[in-house]
């Protein structure tokens, strides 16, 4: 058993800005509990074997070559503008300067 008292219980309650019965306390502390013990039977277990891993399969995903093109939208976009300057949008001027 994880040793957990009603107080830790409280704690972790206020902690998530819970309010508990004391039935609901009790009940939290033995859940808990059991979560606490099942990490520690957990962490019993060697593993220095055991190479780390960053996902169960090992497996790439495929790659698409990163080649730039044009959409072919950037004269409906800016048909729909307010003001156009070339091929942009033309926007008030906020900074000072050239």
């Amino acid at each position: 058993m994880s040793g957990l008292t009603l107080e830790d219980a409280y704690r972790v309650a206020k902690l998530a800005a819970l309010e508990l019965s004391e039935q609901d306390a009790h009940a939290m502390r033995d859940q808990l509990g059991a979560i606490l013990d099942h990490i520690a039977a957990l962490d019993a277990v060697d593993v220095s074997g055991v190479e780390p891993t960053f996902h169960p399969f090992a497996s790439q995903a495929p790659l698409r070559a990163d080649v730039a093109k044009l959409s072919g939208l950037r004269d409906a976009l800016l048909a729909g503008a307010p003001h156009a300057d070339g091929p942009g949008f033309a926007v008030p001027k906020v900074l000072d300067g050239d």
